[in-house]
């Protein structure tokens, strides 16, 4: 027993190290009367989630003088956040192989993504997860060495895998060793704040960054230089976005920089929203066990009075519990399922109940209350689907609390670690944005519309609309996988490029108006609620278009009075300031893109439901139809295109392209294409 409980513990409180070997600068580079501590490399990995670091070791691996920046090492999404199981989504889940094809369909079933993206992420999985599992990722198998599965989100096949709450850390982990292993630099506390380029038009490429070096004391600004010859984007997911958020805190991306650069991004309309812990408290997704152990959820106003307020939604309880235990499964909230009662109307009503200042929680004492029937919860009432699972776990239980130690025993020490027990105290839950499946446009291999830069994990726009549960952790290992690929390629013939002095004195110039902002400058804070509050209340779950046009002006006067007024950095804050300043950039190209998609006919697809009282399906519930969630359905033809956004001179331009098909597939002139791969003719597709 003391075994399993160490075992326990080390997939649950995972510790991490300190890495080494750090980066050293050459010959600093005058400016301003001051030096700038300059960098060089072949590649540059801007982030040290997964992505990033599977990026570096496949680089390395393949001779490529790489390093690897990072505002945080082992802090941001992939090394903090999980879920109950968190998921790695594979293909080969049964004994005679999986068809690939079969699994790039459901990558993309949702539509507006690439079908070759997705077949590239159904084909890499394989390698995904054999590297993971020989680095010393500790993936469960079976007696006859087959990984094990389970179903999960937008999976009808059982594709999951997990090796529990703390998967992507233990991903991050494994990698970072390889990494040093392999003396990759590390450049630590540096966070980039501007692309550099050179060349015009369809020539123009990346040749380093501006970055702020917390460690720096050689000028007064903290900024260092960074040259390379090829440039990834790992560094996840825009946390910052959203009032009520699962990322962790000061998750910025490098969205709004690439917007800067001129760099195309895509799919911003495209989000994940679902019930998780107050980021106040410790933020995560309860999804999976948390759900099908089918808790108590209620809620509870300032004066402590308690309310079952989902037996206003629900007309019986088997329809209720049946809800409960399918958000485990179907977690991100989805405009369809508000219909026929479905689970997304759970999350409608944990959304209206915040609306009236009403906190929920979650209860794994006591099982569910009635629904509007009054029928008492009986385990011998369930539907058959949710008998089924909980018979073959084993977990027919008379608690939630026994249910979820039955199915997943680190789901409650998880939480322990965190100050709270699940065994003693109810578990507050929100809505909360938890994922952006939209980010920066990538060809089949990576690279953005600049040449030599590359996007993976998070920061790439490749997800589409209902990606399977896991789907991400994969796509960020296959693509940086091809992102190696193709930068060892090009590496051989490519040149070290000059870098504009200028460019180079303009963020000098805009991080020295910073700190010499005057009395009226905006501050932090006021920019920081000012982005948040209008992106959670016109551009979460429910959307209206007169929402959306006034989050547009908001927006938009937000960064005219940034441009004009700046944002007063305080000591040690001028890393801060950058990101708000483009994150503020960021959500206005997010509710752009939602202009445009609603004003070009755009229904509820994904994340959003789109409100149309006149013509919109109404989901149900006891108390009668819920007009305010009315939502206008998604066409066909929206499916088959995505909503484009690049920053050009006259401001935010979005447009439409259609999704690439996927190319003809053969498996009978094996010599033709193996010639072709010796000719590495593979890596000179179209930009």
């Amino acid at each position: 027993m003391a075994h399993t409980d160490e075992m326990l513990d080390a997939l649950t409180d995972v510790k991490m190290f300190n890495y080494a070997p750090s980066a050293e600068a050459g010959t600093g580079r005058a400016i301003a009367g001051h030096s700038l501590p300059e960098y060089q490399c072949d590649a540059l990995v801007l982030g040290s989630g997964a992505a990033g670091w599977r990026a570096a070791v496949e680089l390395k691996r393949r001779g490529i003088d790489t390093l690897v920046a990072t505002s945080k090492a082992f802090w941001g999404t992939s090394a903090c956040s999980g879920s109950d199981k968190q998921t790695l989504h594979t293909a080969n889940t049964r004994g005679n192989g999986e068809q690939f094809l079969a699994m790039s369909e459901t990558l993309s079933a949702g539509g507006a993504m690439d079908k070759d993206a997705a077949y590239i992420e159904a084909v890499g999985s394989v390698n995904t997860c054999e590297v993971l599992k020989y680095l010393g990722l500790d993936l469960p198998e079976d007696e006859l060495g087959a990984t094990l599965r389970y179903q999960t989100d937008h999976d009808e096949f059982g594709r999951a895998t997990s090796c529990g709450p703390r998967t992507s850390r233990l991903m991050v982990k494994v990698l970072a060793q390889e990494a040093m292993r392999l003396e990759v630099p590390l450049l630590d506390h540096t966070t980039a704040i501007k692309i550099l380029t050179e060349g015009e038009g369809s020539a123009r490429r990346a040749v380093g960054v501006i970055a702020i070096d917390k460690s720096c004391r050689d000028n007064p600004w903290q900024i260092v230089l960074i040259r390379c010859r090829h440039l990834v984007l790992a560094t996840g997911g825009p946390g910052e976005l959203y009032r009520d958020s699962v990322y962790p805190k000061n998750c910025f991306s490098a969205l709004g920089m690439a917007l800067e650069a001129g760099i195309q991004l895509v799919n911003l309309t495209e989000s994940q929203f679902g019930i998780g812990t107050p980021r106040s408290h410790f933020p995560w997704n309860l999804s999976g066990t948390y759900m099908q152990a089918m808790p108590r959820i209620y809620s509870q106003d300032n004066a402590g009075n308690q309310y079952n307020f989902l037996a206003d939604y629900y007309p019986t309880t088997r329809q209720l519990t049946s809800a409960i235990f399918k958000k485990g499964y179907q977690w991100p909230f989805h405009a369809e399922r508000m219909l026929n009662y479905g689970s997304s109307l759970l999350d409608v009503a944990v959304y209206e109940e915040a609306k009236k200042g009403r906190k929920v929680f979650l209860d794994f004492l006591s099982n569910p209350q009635p629904g509007a029937d009054n029928a008492p919860f009986s385990l011998d009432a369930l539907d058959e689907e949710t008998s089924d699972y909980l018979e073959k776990n084993g977990a027919l239980l008379n608690t939630p609390l026994d249910r979820l130690q039955r199915m997943n025993p680190l789901a409650v020490p998880l939480y322990q670690l965190h100050g709270h027990d699940l065994a003693s105290e109810p578990l507050q839950l929100t809505m909360n944005n938890q994922h952006l499946n939209g980010g920066i446009d990538v060809d089949i291999w990576g690279q953005t519309s600049l040449l030599g830069c590359y996007a993976i994990g998070e920061n790439a726009g490749t997800h589409g609309v209902t990606r399977p549960g896991g789907a991400a952790l994969n796509a960020g290992q296959v693509f940086a996988r091809r992102c190696a690929q193709h930068i060892a390629y090009r590496n051989r013939c490519a040149q070290s490029y000059a870098v504009d002095e200028q460019q180079v004195s303009e963020a000098v110039t805009a991080t020295s108006h910073s700190l010499a902002a005057g009395d009226d400058a905006l501050t932090l804070e006021e920019v920081r609620l000012r982005v948040q509050n209008t992106m959670s209340d016109c551009a979460g779950i429910l959307c209206r278009t007169d929402g959306v046009d006034s989050a547009v002006a908001a927006l938009t006067a937000l960064n005219q009075e940034i441009e004009h007024r700046n944002i007063k950095s305080e000591p040690n804050s001028l890393t801060r300031v950058m990101q708000w300043k483009q994150s503020a950039k960021l959500a206005l190209a997010v509710v752009t893109s939602l202009q445009f998609y609603l004003h070009q006919g755009g229904g509820s697809r994904g994340a959003r439901a789109i409100h149309n009282a006149e013509f919109g399906a109404c989901p149900d519930s006891v108390k009668g139809p819920l007009e305010d969630w009315r939502f206008l359905p998604e066409k066909e033809s929206d499916r088959h295109r995505m909503v484009c956004i690049r920053w050009e001179k006259s401001g935010l331009v979005p447009s439409f392209r259609p999704c690439r098909a996927l190319p003809s597939l053969s498996l009978t002139d094996f010599e033709n294409r193996w010639q072709r791969w010796l000719r590495e003719e593979v890596f000179d597709t179209p930009h």
